[in-house]
């Protein structure tokens, strides 16, 4: 039996990754997680995030190395491209911009976080998107199939990591059906392809194996479709095929009507593959699920999957979600301790109202100020009525809160010393709430001015951005430097 678990607070630290699909999530040197590209909201994303799986920190890291035209350091913008891992690099290859089908190759160095283009060092393949790639042992990459834009592919390329060299391989015999938005998973001496869709449209629920791939082995490249017994997924694409022990995972993607389109089917079901019984089986799973979604990342970390991002037809997400065996220790963790939802905000927009002409009612109590209600219908409460901040101002001073200033000055003290990736998930509600105190206390000092009005101060139009997010939960995660950047400046003042 395994369990669904929606990621909590206490599980990372730092800065998370945007809501995003179509991007890449590979372990690379068995202590990171790397995450890279993908779209959100029509915007193709071109960012590194980590995950230092040691430290449980996510971060981005300053890289240096080639770029783009732009003057940009590594690839340009990109979704539905290649990433492999090998040793402690990660190789870059192909996807889409816009319209547009790319064809570049680079390699990133996480050792010292440099990126190298590969793109004139011989005969590549076509640019593509939505192409299916391996490691082969710790040397090389076998890459398969793919959208050109004009016409399914079907092709097999193998690159060797030392000399740098691409090599179409010659298969004889039957061939797989083109296809793209597939999986290819190399298993021991086999790729192991699955499903995607094909010419003409459909999407498909079959698995090829192709042989030949081990140089030792001495086999004539060759494709067999196999059939398996047992409970076989539907037809999909944009699914995801995670290898972890004697089995591989196959969850998510979307099956039936049009590509990427909101009518499809999506799905959230786990089917296994069983390398040693080889048969298809359901995975047990309790808890609820993730939402159905393809196009999304899961990776293996230890005894648990996890999963992030991916498309529903209609939302991009940001989630994060694991997937764990019976006996793990966050197997009984109450869904009450997951993380705020994490979505594209062009579709569970966090747009507040911010009507005009609506002043600030001052309620005095304690500190001038308990709860004031803005035109927005923002509630703000005293510090001493905080529960969240009173509790991180107790960790901070190591006793009771005494109320005499002391917890509170701890508390802002701490948070203009810190830096955005250390500010924990769990700070986030009491510093958005602190950040609208000091901006609520600001203007009331200065006559009780309308927040919105024109008339207000404000020292420019992106200023006091955050002031009508009624929940932490309504900010995106590359809102938080903002954020912070801005209760730094209120709270010297």
């Amino acid at each position: 039996m395994y369990h669904w678990i929606q990621a909590s607070p206490s599980d990372f630290s730092g800065t998370l990754p945007q809501p995003r699909s179509g991007h890449t999530a590979v372990i690379v040197g068995k202590s990171k997680l790397v995450v890279f590209g993908g779209l959100v909201d029509k915007k193709f994303l071109s960012e590194i995030t980590v995950y230092d799986l040691e430290n449980k920190l996510w971060f981005k890291p300053e890289c240096s190395g080639s770029g783009s035209d732009d003057g940009q350091v590594g690839p340009s913008a990109r979704a539905f491209h290649v990433a492999v891992s090998i040793d402690c690099n990660m190789f870059i290859f192909g996807g889409r911009f816009s319209n547009k089908r790319l064809g570049d190759f680079w390699v990133l160095d996480t050792e010292i976080w440099q990126w190298s283009e590969l793109t004139s060092l011989g005969d590549l393949p076509s640019p593509r998107d939505f192409a299916a790639a391996s490691s082969i042992g710790n040397r090389k990459i076998v890459m398969h199939g793919g959208w050109d834009g004009k016409k399914w592919l079907s092709d097999i390329y193998v690159l060797d990591t030392m000399s740098l060299e691409w090599m179409e391989l010659a298969v004889t015999g039957t061939l797989p059906p083109p296809r793209c938005g597939h999986t290819a998973t190399m298993v021991e001496k086999r790729l192991l392809v699955y499903g995607g869709r094909g010419g003409g449209g459909p999407i498909m629920g079959d698995l090829w194996a192709l042989k030949g791939l081990i140089e030792e082995e001495n086999e004539t490249p060759g494709w067999t479709q196999l059939k398996l017994p047992g409970q076989a997924p539907s037809p999909r694409c944009g699914h995801t095929v995670t290898s972890g022990g004697h089995y591989l995972l196959l969850f998510g993607g979307h099956g039936t009507g049009g590509w990427l389109s909101r009518y499809d089917i999506y799905y959230n079901d786990c089917i296994v593959l069983d390398r040693v019984s080889a048969q298809w089986r359901r995975l047990p799973t309790s808890g609820d699920p993730p939402p159905a979604r393809a196009y999304h990342s899961i990776t293996c970390v230890g005894s648990r999957y996890l999963l992030f991002g991916g498309f529903d037809g209609k939302s991009t997400f940001g989630d994060l979600w694991w997937l764990v065996p019976e006996g793990d220790p966050i197997a009984k963790r109450s869904p009450l301790e997951a993380l705020p939802p994490n979505r594209d905000d062009s579709v569970h927009s966090r747009k507040e109202s911010q009507s005009e002409g609506s002043a600030i009612l001052e309620l005095q109590k304690r500190l001038e100020i308990s709860a004031s209600v803005s035109s927005s219908g923002l509630q703000i409460v005293d510090e001493l009525e905080d529960r969240e901040f009173l509790e991180l101002a107790s960790g901070l001073i190591g006793d009771e809160v005494s109320n005499n200033g002391q917890e509170i000055q701890a508390v802002r003290d701490h948070w203009r010393k810190s830096a955005p990736s250390s500010v924990k998930l769990k700070e986030l509600g009491p510093l958005l709430r602190d950040y609208q105190r000091l901006i609520t206390r600001h203007y009331l000092a200065n006559g009780g001015a309308d927040l919105t009005s024109t008339e207000s101060h404000f020292p420019g139009k992106d200023s006091h951005r955050f002031y009508h997010i009624k929940s932490a939960s309504k900010l995106r995660m590359d809102d938080i430097p903002k954020l912070l950047e801005e209760y730094k400046q209120l709270s010297s003042d």
